[in-house]
């Protein structure tokens, strides 16, 4: 005899797969549209993806509007948005980097671990790719660790008036 089919959920009752569903198409959208916003690797760009998500999800233009829809979010999943926002993985360097502005510094991780230890050149090309070049200190200023590699920020100097 064939199976009796589940009963179906209630209206009210969240299933439990739907969560993660959200997070997982919410990280998968913030990964397609980063390079969008403009200047890449900024405390700007990551404020103008969340007015970008906001506004696209019907919120009104006002500050308090805003600030609510990125209270909403909660820590946990503005946290894990902005560690996707602010990483990049390069697979043929076996590269991945992290390069949050709001972190002391950026770092450089092998995607496998297994594969060696990470490659200087191979961290300076990747830099290059995605644009953070100009953004870290020099390559002798790096602190390379057992599996990782620190590299400080460029030091910006203001214009004089």
């Amino acid at each position: 005899m064939p199976e009796a089919p589940s009963p179906p959920v209630s209206v009210g009752a969240v299933p439990a797969w739907q969560p993660a569903l959200f997070t997982f198409a919410i990280t998968e959208l913030v990964r397609l549209q980063r390079e969008r916003f403009q200047p890449l690797w900024t405390v700007d760009s990551w404020a103008k993806l969340l007015i970008w998500l906001a506004l696209s999800s019907g919120c009104s233009t006002d500050q308090a509007a805003l600030e609510s829809f990125a209270a909403g979010l909660g820590p946990g999943l503005s946290q894990r948005l902005r560690q996707v926002f602010f990483a990049r993985e390069l697979e043929e360097l076996n590269l991945r980097l992290l390069a949050d502005p709001a972190e002391d510094q950026a770092l450089a991780l092998p995607l496998d671990a297994l594969e060696g230890t990470l490659d200087p050149a191979a961290v300076q090309t990747g830099l290059e790719r995605v644009g953070l070049l100009e953004r870290v200190a020099a390559p002798d200023q790096w602190r390379h660790h057992e599996s990782l590699i620190a590299l400080p920020w460029r030091r910006q100097v203001a214009p004089c008036d």
